[in-house]
């Protein structure tokens, strides 16, 4: 705060909130914020009926809770008198941070991602042993979708997407954040909803699926994973192979370029110069990787433009994607976590493109 001449930061619902304190706020009418001045004490203002859900940390915050005929927002304003410069939490609701300039209108308004999202970004080892457990949990998913147990043929991408949440959940995940499911063109857009439509034998079916796993702390970290399968015991054809081959080995590429030091563009340039060399380039629509952790997104993203260089601690997705509108789609995606000595992917499930008699 004071590197950035912050006098308060001010967080609501969103991730930072637990992050910080282990306390997530309930998106409601009713105002929860942590007010954080940069030279004195943090205080948790949050509603009275909501108090018994905070575990006090005394030695971390203090608790203002505040009754149905009190103005939330004047308690914050008087918590934060004087101040010019406030960073508040991306995710605040709109009618807190209009009601919140009214109340401060000497202060200007910052995001607060500023501030917390390169803090975020570096993962201690208690952080990183929750992603790995997350990423294990999804890693049994991915095994047993490409070893043929989780039917595919005659069912709706709709109902694969309900069985692969129920495993999600099944497997310790405290909820599930998406489990996407497309079935041969379908996959050509990379966030498909998964519909009524049934897979058919030989049809590449994609499987991006993730959720949040639980931790002591409050705030739980999160699995992402994409594996795709061609079902009904069906050989892909030969251009959908070909494909599969030229992003296997760009997924390859890409997490290998994760050496401390490198700069986030580089390691997406690294799988983007495999694809456009295969001539598929038009066909890579995304980046190739977001952070991850209390968020499914989140600070470092692996794109083109972001010279920040990565260092021991940032934990990312490597996901580069091939879509052919109106044939089919392609992606495989692991979570790797920058160390000291390179990078340490944490999914470790096969990466091929497996047939499943499923």
């Amino acid at each position: 705060m004071d590197e950035h001449g912050v006098d308060v930061c001010l967080l609501s619902v969103g991730p930072d909130l637990p992050w910080l304190t282990g306390y997530e706020a309930m998106p409601l009418e009713r105002l929860t914020m942590l007010v954080v001045p940069r030279d004195a004490d943090a205080t948790l203002v949050v509603p009275r009926l909501e108090q018994a859900r905070v575990v006090e940390r005394p030695e971390v915050f203090g608790v203002r809770p505040w009754g149905e005929t009190e103005d939330p927002i004047a308690l914050v304003a008087d918590l934060v008198d004087g101040a010019t410069s406030a960073a508040i939490g991306d995710r605040t609701w709109a009618q807190f941070l209009l009601a919140l300039q009214d109340a401060l209108p000497r202060a200007r308004f910052g995001p607060a991602s500023r501030l917390l999202g390169p803090l975020r970004a570096v993962k201690d080892a208690a952080e990183v042993d929750a992603l790995r457990t997350a990423a294990a949990a999804v890693d049994r998913i991915a095994t047993a979708l490409q070893a043929g147990e989780i039917p595919l043929v005659g069912r709706s991408e709709a109902e694969v997407s309900a069985e692969l949440s129920r495993r999600i959940l099944a497997e310790g995940h405290q909820r599930v954040n998406f489990a996407i499911v497309a079935a041969g063109a379908n996959a050509a857009s990379p966030h498909h909803e998964p519909g009524p439509r049934r897979i058919e034998p030989g049809e590449v079916v994609l499987c991006d699926f993730g959720g949040t796993w639980p931790t002591d702390g409050g705030a739980g970290y999160c699995s992402d994973i994409t594996r795709c399968v061609v079902a009904g015991g069906v050989a892909p054809d030969a251009e959908v192979a070909a494909a599969y081959a030229v992003l296997q080995d760009a997924q390859t590429a890409a997490v290998d370029a994760g050496t401390p030091g490198t700069a986030c563009q580089t390691v997406d340039a690294a799988a983007r110069d495999v694809i456009e060399a295969a001539g598929h380039g038009a066909h890579f629509i995304h980046r190739t990787g977001h952070g991850i952790g209390v968020e499914e997104h989140e600070d470092p993203y692996i794109v083109t433009g972001n010279t920040t260089a990565l260092v021991a601690g940032h934990a990312y997705s490597v996901e580069p994607g091939i879509y052919v509108p109106g044939r089919f789609g392609i992606r495989l995606e692991d979570i790797v976590v920058t160390t000291s000595e390179g990078p340490d992917p944490l999914n470790r499930a096969y990466h091929g493109l497996v047939v499943v008699d499923a």
